[in-house]
């Protein structure tokens, strides 16, 4: 039977539920950490890529200043002839030293105006003037410095060089730009990612907490209703509850069919079958305090003792299981017959009068001819009764009534019956 229910287990394995679950937390927990280790780095690499681009902003600010302050100083000494902005200016080219013509405009400037060498920049100092230009006159050498830097042609290149400047600055920008409208699309792809990950994650516990209800927390409220109402489970849930239920069940139906057993021992001769004394002292302790009318009926194997010592105990034990089995024949389903002693029996009738005296009457004597013309090899047997009646329930007397109408029957020769209220 084990086997069998065994096999008939449908239900889905918490194990293997859990082991799924588990595995599948951990893939999403490793996915969700591998994207937030992305974003991290794209993070980072956003962070950059902004950061590369407010530079290139900054110094191109800077680049396209630095050529207009370094055209102004040069301008501003080549009018006023005021070292400091030579001075000023030399410090700006010698980060960049591409501003030679500016340099050779300052030297025409100086050796116009006769500065010693020693109060020059270095720079401008060590510049030699070509022969022509050293031939010049003080004037023509400052008209000349004012137009290296005033004419059109320096204009001119001045505006070639930051246009050159500014397209070399614009593609920069623009690649910083790229750069971080790149790192800003892998940045929202991998959040896009990291919110998925949750989501489905989310949705796992949400699947989790449910088989939780279905599989486990419902038949465990189901299982402890049962318990508590004494009844068999049902078989439900995931297959470890099911297993439970079922073999629960087959405890609950083993215990139930013994405890009808202990109680059908306790209630029931064992010999006959029938109620013993207990349960009928029981019976009669809950009749007290019934209404209805009763009779009850004392009944004695006449001389039983000869039976067991001229037949022997095992016949004598036939006779009173044919005894006991007459009683339950010929009485009512709500009739009680028990066996009360060693040959003596009982009968408890509810609902009934005196005025039916003739249905006790009729009973006793289809069970007297019964025991006096054996047809089953047992030996002839007669039974004394004695019988009393109660208007309601089983009063203190009506056993000393029933006792009183036996003991009569035995002392004016057995093998008969008598009422109480015909003494």
């Amino acid at each position: 039977m084990k086997d069998k229910k065994q096999k008939n287990v449908r239900g889905v394995r918490i194990r293997t539920i859990n082991g799924v679950m588990i595995f599948l937390a951990c893939v999403l927990y490793i996915l969700v950490i591998y994207a937030t280790l992305q974003v991290s780095l794209r993070y980072d690499e956003l962070v950059s890529a902004t950061n590369n681009y407010i530079a290139c902003e900054k110094n191109a600010a800077i680049v396209r200043e630095g050529s207009d302050y370094l055209t102004e100083e040069v301008r501003l000494f080549a009018v006023t002839a005021e070292l400091r902005y030579a001075n000023d200016y030399m410090k700006e080219v010698n980060q960049t030293k591409r501003r030679e013509k500016e340099l050779y405009a300052m030297k025409l400037v100086s050796v116009a105006h006769a500065y010693e060498k020693k109060l020059l920049p270095k720079e401008v100092g060590d510049i030699q003037l070509t022969a022509e230009d050293s031939e010049l006159s003080p004037e023509e050498m400052l008209l000349k410095a004012q137009d290296m830097v005033f004419n059109d042609t320096y204009q001119e290149a001045k505006e070639e060089i930051m246009g050159d400047i500014g397209q070399f600055l614009d593609d920069i920008v623009a690649e910083m730009g790229q750069s971080q409208s790149k790192s800003v699309h892998a940045l929202q792809n991998m959040l896009a990612q990291q919110r998925g990950y949750i989501s489905v994650l989310f949705v796992l516990n949400i699947m989790v907490f449910v088989m939780n209800i279905m599989l486990v927390m419902r038949p465990l409220r189901l299982y402890i209703n049962c318990i508590k109402e004494g009844k068999l489970m049902q078989i439900t849930g995931s297959y470890e509850f099911q297993y439970l239920a079922l073999t629960y069940n087959d405890i609950f139906e083993v215990n139930t069919a013994n405890q009808e057993l202990l109680r059908h021992r306790a209630d029931h001769d064992p010999l006959t079958g029938i109620s013993n004394r207990g349960s009928f002292d029981r019976l009669r302790e809950l009749l007290k305090v019934s209404s209805n009318p009763m009779a009850l009926l004392l009944i004695d194997v006449d001389e039983f003792k000869k039976i067991n010592d001229g037949y022997g105990h095992n016949t004598g034990d036939l006779v009173l299981k044919k005894v006991a089995g007459l009683l339950q024949d010929q009485f009512r389903s709500e009739d009680h017959p028990a066996r009360i002693g060693g040959d003596e029996f009982a009968v408890i009738m509810t609902d009934i009068t005196p005025e039916r005296k003739d249905v006790i009457i009729h009973k006793l004597s289809s069970i007297g001819l019964e025991l006096k013309s054996p047809k089953d090899g047992l030996p002839k047997v007669t039974l004394s009764v004695g019988i009393a009646f109660s208007p309601k329930g089983m009063d203190e007397g009506l056993y000393q009534q029933s006792d009183k109408a036996l003991y009569y029957v035995k002392e004016h020769g057995r093998d008969g019956y008598k009422f109480y209220d015909e003494l």
